[in-house]
């Protein structure tokens, strides 16, 4: 999982755990030609500290909506590698959304002998 504690001085972060994607993404045409299982944590740290939200969803990050947007990002995509849809997903999240920093953890089950292989960035 990532570390939460990332932001400095930051407590206020949502957290999204092990959510399921399904994306075309490899280097070869046999490995894209069929959606592969992955899955992401993210990490957000938003721009308003949560007392100030007044209990208005208008206010927040809709995390429900962030997880609609990482899946359509992930569908969408025919990537070779790993690294560039990590980076897409935190670059589009950034955009769409009232946050000023993302972990983005995604990982890939493709491996034997691995539980799953995974990149990790930050990005503000």
């Amino acid at each position: 999982m990532l570390n939460y504690h990332r932001f400095y001085g930051m407590s206020d972060v949502i957290l999204i755990d092990t959510l399921e994607l399904s994306a075309r993404i490899g280097i070869t045409e046999e490995e894209r030609a069929e959606p592969q299982r992955l899955t992401v944590n993210l990490e957000l740290k938003p721009l308003q500290n949560f007392t100030l939200l007044e209990d208005r969803i208008e206010k927040a990050v809709d995390y429900f909506k962030v997880c609609a947007r990482v899946k359509e990002i992930a569908a969408a995509s025919c990537d070779s590698l790993l690294e560039t849809l990590t980076e897409k997903i935190a670059r589009q999240l950034i955009e769409d959304f009232p946050i000023q920093g993302i972990d983005v953890e995604l990982r890939k089950y493709i491996l034997p002998d691995t539980r799953f292989i995974a990149v990790k960035i930050h990005r503000e």
